[in-house]
């Protein structure tokens, strides 16, 4: 297969005044948003905007803190919302919102209203207070601790030795200026610590259809998360992969959400 070029690169104002950067792949089709996770950027979803180009533009940006994104705070799921929002708007029509892990946070939060569906891969629904930094921000302490540069650079290449080597790259673009207080500040300034870091309610709430995709083993999602959730809402589990299961069972992945948005 040839090699698919990136149709569009630009900078998208937010409602801050901020800019971040959009990226699209694909030029006619229905229209995609992604949104990644912790540590990464527009670029984790290369792969993505590659295999669907052909029949639906594909769009990614960087979220706050990560890629090229030009602010860092403050870091409140409503405040990155209405980043989303703001992106969906400079698109127009949006039918789906794709998001991972904390990506999968924000397009729950503020996906419904601009989509009509959502695939959410290991969304981060619920942290137990108390835990965010040793789940998320503690052990990226040592690497962080390294300024922005070829050596920090490096040190994530050899992190991700055997990824693909999109995704591979995508890594090392949402950590390159990455600094381990904007991590800190996403736990905060959710109020994790008092139980502020709980979605079920909005999950309940859900009006339009959305598909979970689920790790086989140490999910983030635990059963009782989804247990009141919307009829709209079906959960597919992927027996043998973990929580970065777009990259390692991308085929997959790819398949679903092709189904979720047909062309």
């Amino acid at each position: 297969m040839s090699e698919v070029q990136t149709h569009e690169a630009r900078r998208v104002a937010l409602e801050s005044g901020a800019t971040t950067t959009v990226e699209c792949w694909g030029e006619a089709g229905p229209a995609i948003l992604c949104v990644h996770g912790i540590t990464s950027s527009r670029r984790d979803f290369t792969r993505l905007g590659e295999a669907l180009a052909p029949t639906h533009r594909v769009f990614a940006y960087d979220q706050r803190g990560h890629g090229d994104a030009e602010s860092d705070r403050p870091m409140s799921l409503d405040v990155l919302a209405a980043d989303l929002r703001a992106v969906a708007d400079s698109i127009g029509t949006v039918a789906a919102v794709v998001g991972h892990s904390w990506g999968g946070a924000v397009a729950l939060v503020g996906g419904p209203k601009v989509a009509r569906a959502l695939v959410l891969v290991e969304p981060l629904i619920r942290v137990a207070p108390g835990t965010f930094d040793r789940e998320y921000v503690d052990d990226l302490a040592g690497l962080l601790a390294n300024p922005p540069g070829a050596e920090r650079d490096d040190a994530v290449r050899a992190m991700f030795a055997g990824a693909d080597h999109r995704d591979r790259d995508g890594k090392v673009h949402g950590m390159r200026a990455l600094q381990l207080d904007t991590l800190r500040r996403l736990g905060s300034d959710n109020r994790v610590d008092d139980g502020g870091w709980d979605l079920r309610a909005r999950l309940a709430a859900l009006k339009i259809p959305a598909t979970v995709l689920l790790a086989g083993s140490e999910s983030v999602v635990a059963a009782d998360d989804l247990a009141g959730a919307s009829a709209t809402v079906r959960a597919e589990t992927f027996d043998g992969h973990g929580h970065t299961l777009h990259r390692s069972a991308f085929d997959r992945f790819a398949e679903i959400v092709r189904e979720a948005v047909p062309a």
